[in-house]
């Protein structure tokens, strides 16, 4: 393993870019504010656990391989990219549903319940390839050949990153919950934070879509 001082620049790098806004996070926020904390913490914990499939994968080479093909790198990103802006769009369908319908202006939409959420959450981060970039282009430029056991290094160090990130999701989730229930009596409000929570997933997508591959 790297030295403290190497470990200490992981950590604080590792830290920046688990509160950096990207899929997950805002996955999270649209839906504690559509369906309650308890759906934003499922999520979170789904996204955390599709990071360590980036992790696994990496450890095993299997994440270099896709990155190294332009083939298989394009449809796992068109794949993510499409999963998000379906997503987005669902998020202003079911909204513009309920103000119609009377629901309380959305704030009273139909839950899609802990379990769901926990899957919708793994998928949006396993189907991130910049999520694999990620820990080819930067875990290893901390790991010690020197000291043996690459692989299980790889895997450590990944699990760092994720645990941050799942971390900063759920102080997410409870900052988005928090906000809902603020708003509870401001029903247009809540209307207007899920639209722009369905937005900004649409604009990811649309990113990760038109992502370039690394250099390999």
């Amino acid at each position: 393993m790297p030295d403290l001082t190497q470990l200490a620049l992981y950590f604080a790098a590792a830290f920046v870019l688990a509160v950096t806004p990207g899929p997950g996070i805002f996955y999270v926020a649209a839906r504690t504010l559509a369906g309650g904390r308890a759906e934003g913490v499922a999520s979170s914990f789904g996204t955390g656990l599709g990071g360590l499939v980036h992790v696994l994968a990496g450890s095993l080479g299997v994440s270099a391989i896709v990155l190294a093909s332009a083939e298989l790198f394009s449809a796992l990103k068109l794949i993510g990219a499409a999963y998000l802006v379906w997503l987005g769009l669902r998020t202003f369908r079911s909204t513009r549903r309920d103000a119609s319908t009377g629901l309380n202006g959305g704030s009273a939409a139909l839950p899609i319940g802990p379990q769901q959420a926990f899957r919708e959450g793994v998928l949006v981060e396993a189907l991130n390839p910049k999520t694999a970039a990620f820990f080819i282009a930067f875990v290893p430029q901390f790991v010690d050949p020197t000291e043996g056991h690459v692989a299980l290094q790889f895997v450590v160090l990944g699990f760092v990153s994720v645990a941050l990130n799942t971390l900063a999701d759920v102080v997410v989730a409870f900052a988005a919950s928090a906000i809902r229930q603020g708003a509870a009596a401001r029903p247009a409000l809540i209307s207007r934070l899920r639209e722009a929570s369905g937005a900004a997933m649409i604009a990811l997508g649309i990113g990760l879509a038109l992502a370039k591959r690394p250099a390999t």
